[in-house]
């Protein structure tokens, strides 16, 4: 039997990585993994129990067990709609610092590796092309400047009646590039065989189309 086809969607944070990627699964009928939902899911569990984001072997025992769930678009922990809760800022600067160790990142590595099922799987993060799906149909990295980035999420927070600071913004966003860029496993970086896009001054439209173009032409 060949191989059943992945395609991952890599980039920092806020580059449309996980519109793109749920847009591109939706016209493919293929199946779709928010692998960074689960390093947030991590973090706000660890929150929640009052483990140090630091504490790599109780962050990581947490990823292990982590009693979540997805369905229809919504995200669940331990019975718990979380969709909201995991986006909030806090909640994502934790998810790039326990990303960052080792134990954590082994913890969830075959967990990741299971939502590869029948007829396909279109995988976003920041090392699926690189280290969990190496062998994947089609690989793309998704980047944007922080500035644009910033304005993205900037729009987010005050659509969804939350308050926001543009320049704080930015700052949280180079800060998390040079963490996530930097730590010593599975760096975010472009795999080689990787078609890189700037979506900075690309809608989602057009870069749904480039994907889909890169993978037909696999």
């Amino acid at each position: 039997m060949p191989p059943i086809p992945v395609i991952t969607i890599d980039g920092p944070s806020a580059s449309g990585k996980g519109t793109v990627a749920e847009r591109v699964a939706a016209a493919l009928g293929f199946h779709f993994l928010d692998s960074g939902a689960l390093y947030r899911l991590t973090a706000l569990s660890a929150m929640r129990h009052g483990v140090a984001l630091d504490d790599a072997a109780r962050v990581a025992q947490l990823a292990a067990t982590l009693p979540a769930a997805f369905r229809d678009g919504t995200v669940w922990l331990a019975g718990e709609d979380v969709t909201d809760a995991i986006r909030a800022e806090a909640v994502g600067d934790g998810a790039s610092k326990v990303a960052a160790l080792p134990a954590v990142r082994a913890a969830l590595l075959e967990r990741q590796r299971a939502y590869r099922q029948a007829p396909g799987l279109v995988a976003d993060g920041r090392d699926m092309g690189t280290v969990v799906f190496a062998d994947a149909t089609a690989k793309v990295f998704l980047t944007a400047s922080a500035e644009a980035r910033a304005e993205r999420r900037y729009k987010q927070l005050i659509e969804k009646g939350n308050s926001a600071s543009l320049p704080a913004l930015v700052a949280d966003m180079q800060a998390r590039d040079a963490r996530d860029t930097g730590r010593a496993v599975a760096p975010l970086k472009p795999a080689p065989d990787a078609l890189l896009l700037d979506t900075t001054r690309m809608d989602v439209e057009s870069a749904v189309q480039a994907v889909l173009g890169h993978y037909r032409g696999r």
